[in-house]
């Protein structure tokens, strides 16, 4: 079963789930809150396949489903706001999208409805869900336990680059949950493999290009870029920034994999 399909076969049993005196209440035409950390524009492709895939379980905006669309517009501090009111709204069920603190704000807004998310790492150890085998709760959603190999990324990069010693990790700070996992394991791993490591924040496309300065400046051997959600939709910038700048081919290539992965 593709990633997709699974996460709209999720989004079903949770809308599913949904108590019937709570469902009762709900307009004769059922309403999706759809919560996201960035901006539509940087998500075109990832909507559609959403819409896309709840065509396949025979849903359709507009004819049997409404979507209620929140955008945080990459300002993290929005989105306690933004989930409250989807609350208020009454919506049969909640998606969240683009980080942690997208999931993090929606489960601090409501104990009762359903939220389907998207976790890079465990979400036990995230407090998102009791435990595998018994969630519990109003959560559920897909691991795709990027982030639980942060760790070995370092690996693979002492494997493809032998001579590196001093490594940019480039984060976003206002994704505070991930960042601090993507720096305390990177940093552990570093430590073990001999690296020295260089954190560059960028929460915005100026910043970016700030980091890339750093980088022209201090030259490191290598660099590693955090799975977050904005940066990885910022690819093109950064691989047009590293042409600019001329960062030495090992960084072009390291970076290039990492958003691939």
């Amino acid at each position: 079963m593709s990633t997709r399909r699974q996460f709209i076969t999720l989004l079903g049993g949770a809308a599913a789930a949904w108590p019937l005196a709570a469902r009762a209440q709900q307009p004769a035409m059922p309403v999706i809150g759809f919560l996201h950390s960035q901006l539509p524009a940087a998500n075109a492709d990832r909507l559609r396949g959403f819409h896309r895939g709840l065509k396949d379980s025979g849903y359709i905006e507009g004819e049997n489903v409404t979507i209620v669309y929140r955008w945080g517009e990459n300002q993290i501090d929005r989105l306690p706001a933004l989930a409250a009111d989807l609350v208020r709204r009454q919506v049969a069920v909640i998606t969240t999208f683009g980080g942690m603190a997208v999931t993090l704000a929606a489960k601090a807004a409501t104990a009762t409805i359903p939220i389907v998310f998207v976790a890079a790492e465990d979400p036990v150890k995230l407090g998102l869900i009791a435990s595998l085998a018994r969630p519990g709760g109003n959560l559920t959603g897909i691991n795709f336990l990027s982030g639980e190999v942060v760790a070995k990324r370092p690996e693979l990069l002492r494997d493809l680059v032998p001579a590196a010693t001093r490594v940019a990790v480039l984060v976003n700070p206002t994704n505070a949950a991930d960042t601090e996992t993507t720096v305390r394991d990177v940093t552990a791993a570093a430590r073990t493999i001999g690296f020295q490591i260089q954190v560059l924040n960028a929460s915005n496309s100026r910043e970016i290009e700030a980091a890339f300065e750093s980088i022209g400046r201090e030259r490191p051997d290598a660099l590693f870029v955090g799975p977050d959600p904005f940066l990885q939709n910022r690819r093109v910038q950064l691989a047009v920034l590293a042409a600019r700048y001329t960062v030495p081919r090992p960084i072009r290539a390291v970076t290039m994999l990492k958003l691939a992965g």
